[in-house]
């Protein structure tokens, strides 16, 4: 990562933009302790005088100041992290689409199943965490919100596709967009499974956009899948969605959604409860079972 120069800037300013939110929280510390401390004056006297109305109104306005400034930093951060993510996932790209493209080089290897699925875990793990300003809501594509009708995922996006098994069964599987057709409508896609090798064409109809960001359950609830809804789900230690209920939405921004998968073998019809991503929830628009 180090060999590429703008990664190596991106990194250093990085570095320097933590280091400035460190400055600024040491720095906000003394006004903090100073509101603390004029609060437990305010008990032992057992008055709000004036004075200390108007002291702890400069503090608490200082205070507030103090927020919005490392607030403003860490989005500054986030900002270059984003922009980090971004960069690596080009070369990524650039890397797959040359050595699918290059005659000369020899065949890839099959990245091994343990590998894929470590990989999945992680890609679940640093999904971003929306984290909007006062009264802003949750954009398109933030957990349960929904990409807008005229949404075209990008070279490189997961999706959920639903594609034709060999047996001529309709499942859906995890793939990642090759490219996008304006004239005919149809993504080509690629199972992210590499067992299977597969490409895909596929219309707009056969393919859901997985979140960009993980919705924060504290902030932004709204933007979660609610208990019972009909969703589908990325089967633990698979590539492929299945539908299931929403068992328990999750509780803080680091949980998973705990669903219920249909499945015959149980007698109410739903397995026990499973953990899934956010990453890998998306809606469902069929019918529940009847």
């Amino acid at each position: 990562m180090s060999a590429d120069p703008k990664i190596a800037e991106l990194l250093t300013e990085l570095h320097q933009l933590i280091k400035q939110t460190q400055e600024e929280r040491s720095r906000s510390e003394h006004n903090l302790l100073n509101i603390q401390k004029t609060h437990e004056r305010m008990q032992t006297e057992n008055k709000t005088s004036p004075y200390y109305r108007t002291k702890l109104r400069g503090l608490y306005t200082t205070a507030k100041a103090d927020a919005e400034a490392e607030c403003s930093i860490l989005r500054h951060a986030l900002d270059k992290i984003a922009e980090i993510k971004s960069l690596l996932e080009e070369r990524r790209i650039a890397a797959k689409m040359a050595g699918v493209y290059s005659d000369s080089d020899p065949p890839r290897k099959t990245m091994r199943r343990g590998v894929l699925m470590t990989l999945l875990q992680q890609s679940a793990m640093t999904l971003p965490l929306w984290i909007g300003k006062p009264g802003e809501s949750p954009p398109p594509l933030c957990g349960a919100t929904p990409a807008s009708s005229d949404y075209v995922a990008k070279q490189g996006d997961k999706v959920a596709a639903r594609v034709k098994s060999v047996e001529g069964d309709e499942q859906w599987i995890l793939a990642e967009v090759v490219s996008y057709n304006h004239s005919t409508n149809k993504y080509e896609v690629d199972d992210i499974d590499e067992e299977g090798k597969e490409r895909h064409m596929l219309s707009r109809r056969r393919i859901i956009p997985l979140p960009q960001w993980k919705a924060n359950p504290e902030t932004d609830p709204e933007a979660l899948f609610s208990k019972d809804q009909l969703v589908l789900a990325l089967y633990p230690q698979t590539t492929c969605f299945y539908r299931a209920l929403i068992h328990t939405p999750p509780h803080r921004p680091q949980d998973d959604y705990s669903v219920l998968f249909e499945d015959t073998s149980y007698p109410d019809g739903y397995s026990p409860p499973l953990n899934v991503a956010q990453r890998y929830v998306v809606a469902c628009k069929e019918n529940k079972k009847k």
